[in-house]
C-alpha cells in the first residue's frame, strides 16, 4: 500500500483493541489453550490474551496492530485496516479494556482419580509408549489421571520434589482431544527427567519425550529430558542452570516447519549461552509418537519441512 492513510485516535483505538482470539480464528489461525491465555498452534511462544500478545521467547509483546504487523508483514496502514474489517467490513469483536486483569490463580494440581485405567490405556494401547517407561513415571508422581475429566497429568517438579508444573492431555480418543497446562504453573519447571550423565534431550511435548524413550530405551535413565510443553525456552535453560554437568544438548522438537524453525531460534539462543555441543535429532514423521504409530502400521502425520524461497532456490542454481 502507498501513500498516507489518516486514521483517527478512535480508529486506532479500535483496530488495537480487537479481540485476537476472535480475529485469528477467523483467519484461519489454530489456537490451543494454554491457562488462561490461549497459544499460536503455528509459533508456540506466542501466547494471547484478549487484544494483548506476548512472545515468550523474544520477551516482547504488545496490542493487536503489532501482531498483525509481525505474522502478515504489512504496513501499519494495512494492519489498521485489516482489523477495521478491510473492504468486507467485517465486525471483529472488541476485547474490553476497562476491566483490570484477573489476579492468576495459584497453581494447583487437579485432583487425582482413584486409579490411572484411562491413561494407562491411552498412553500404552493409542500412543503405543512402552508400559515400563510409564509405570516409572507414574510411580514417580510425575504422571497421573485426573479426577474430573481423566485427562493424563504430567507434572514438572522443583529441586524439592514440589510441583510447579503440570500439563494435562486429554485421553478420548474419539475426535481432538484436549491439551494444555493447568493455570498459575511455572514454565521453568514442565515436565522433565534429571539423569546422571552430562547430555538433555528437548522435545515439545510429554508424549514426544515419553516417545522417544520407548524408541531408544537403552539407559535411558542416565540421561535427561525435558518437555518444553511448547518451544519456549525457560524449562531449557533452568535445568541447564540447575545441572552444570548437562554440556551435550540434543534438540528434538518436531519435524515441521514450526518445529524446524523452533529448532533454529534455540541453537542460536544456546550458542550465545555458550553452548557449543548442540546437536539436532529429527524423527523420520511428524513428531516421535508418529514414529512409534508408523512401527504398528498405523496411519501417521508426515513430516513438513519448511518451504524454500524461490530466491534462494535461484541462487543455488547459479553457484
Amino acid at each position: 500500500m502507498s501513500g498516507y492513510v489518516h486514521f483517527t485516535e478512535e480508529e486506532k483505538q479500535r483496530a488495537n483493541s480487537v479481540d485476537l482470539v476472535d480475529f485469528l480464528q477467523r483467519q484461519g489461525e489454530k489456537l490451543v489453550p494454554s491457562g488462561r491465555d490461549r497459544r499460536l498452534a503455528s509459533d508456540h511462544s506466542i501466547t494471547i490474551r484478549g487484544s494483548q500478545w506476548f512472545d515468550h521467547s523474544s520477551e516482547e509483546g504488545s496490542h493487536a496492530i503489532d501482531l498483525v504487523q509481525r505474522l502478515y508483514h504489512l504496513s501499519f496502514p494495512e494492519a489498521v485496516i485489516l482489523l477495521l474489517g478491510g473492504e468486507q467490513k467485517i465486525e471483529y469483536r472488541q476485547s474490553s479494556g476497562n476491566k483490570e486483569p484477573e489476579p492468576q490463580k495459584p497453581f494447583e494440581l487437579p485432583p487425582a482419580n482413584s486409579d490411572m485405567r484411562r491413561v494407562f490405556a491411552y498412553l500404552i494401547r493409542q500412543r503405543f509408549i512402552d508400559r515400563d517407561v510409564v509405570t516409572c513415571f507414574a510411580k514417580a508422581k510425575l504422571l497421573y489421571e485426573d479426577k474430573e475429566f481423566h485427562n493424563a497429568v504430567f507434572v514438572g517438579c522443583d529441586a524439592d520434589g514440589i510441583p510447579r508444573h503440570a500439563h494435562k492431555r486429554g485421553t478420548y480418543t474419539g475426535g481432538k482431544s484436549y491439551k494444555g497446562n493447568v493455570e498459575g504453573c511455572d514454565p521453568r519447571f514442565s515436565f522433565h527427567y534429571t539423569g546422571t550423565g552430562n547430555s538433555i534431550y528437548v522435545f515439545e511435548a510429554p508424549i514426544d519425550m515419553l516417545s522417544f524413550i520407548t524408541l531408544h530405551p537403552k539407559n535411558w535413565q542416565q540421561h535427561s529430558y525435558v518437555s518444553l510443553c511448547g518451544v519456549a525456552e525457560h524449562a531449557l535453560f533452568h535445568q541447564l542452570q540447575e545441572n552444570p554437568c548437562i554440556q551435550e544438548v540434543c534438540l528434538c522438537l518436531d519435524h515441521d516447519e514450526a518445529g524446524i524453525k523452533a529448532t533454529e531460534r534455540l541453537k542460536g539462543i544456546l550458542k550465545e549461552h555458550g553452548y557449543s555441543n548442540v546437536s539436532v535429532l529429527q524423527s523420520q514423521y511428524k513428531d516421535w509418537n508418529e514414529d512409534i504409530k508408523a512401527q504398528h502400521g498405523m496411519d501417521v502425520l508426515h513430516a513438513e519441512e519448511p518451504e524454500v524461497e524461490e530466491q534462494n532456490c535461484s541462487m543455488k542454481m547459479t553457484m
